[in-house]
């Protein structure tokens, strides 16, 4: 078994990328619409999420005219600020479901304020939407024939010290 990339299963990749690009975008506009009908807007961490879907959009708009490395590379590096925002999201979310379950019932502590918060009216794991979509855009653009166009790739023969 080898781990090397042929011209058959290139083929298979390329459409493969293709299915994942298309769920990525239609994930990102799917998210900023609920986001948007959830007035999720208040405060510029509410509004973190929207502006990375917004700058994603465009910088896959970037990356269809020019499929280059810098646009790809730009992509990926959103995609890292989509992981930290999921991240965020989901302490803040949580964090502010403790808070309310606290001035609901001051003496409530352990398990029990855990599984309150966690279901709380701020969704805890809602956010973990952006990881999603950060991981799916790190999927796509892993070993991405653009990052190495005009490279040479070494060989078995050749003699590098």
């Amino acid at each position: 078994m080898t781990s090397e990339v042929g011209p058959a299963s290139s083929g298979t990749l390329t459409i493969l990328r293709g299915v994942m690009l298309g769920i990525q975008i239609f994930s990102l506009l799917g998210t900023g619409i609920e986001l948007l009908l959830l007035e999720h807007t208040e405060d510029a961490w509410q509004l973190s999420p929207l502006v990375l879907i917004g700058l994603c959009l465009t910088v896959l708009a970037w990356h269809a005219v020019r499929r280059g490395p810098l646009s790809l590379r730009v992509f990926q590096l959103t995609m890292l600020l989509f992981l930290g925002s999921g991240v965020a999201g989901a302490l803040l979310h949580y964090r502010g479901n403790v808070e309310f379950e606290r001035e609901m019932t001051p003496a409530l502590t352990g398990g029990e304020l855990f599984k309150r918060a966690m279901m709380g009216a701020t969704p805890a794991l809602a956010p973990g939407t952006m990881i999603w979509l950060g991981l799916l855009g790190l999927a796509y653009a892993f070993r991405h024939p653009a990052l190495t166009a005009g490279t040479k790739r070494p060989t078995t023969n050749d003699q590098r010290p």
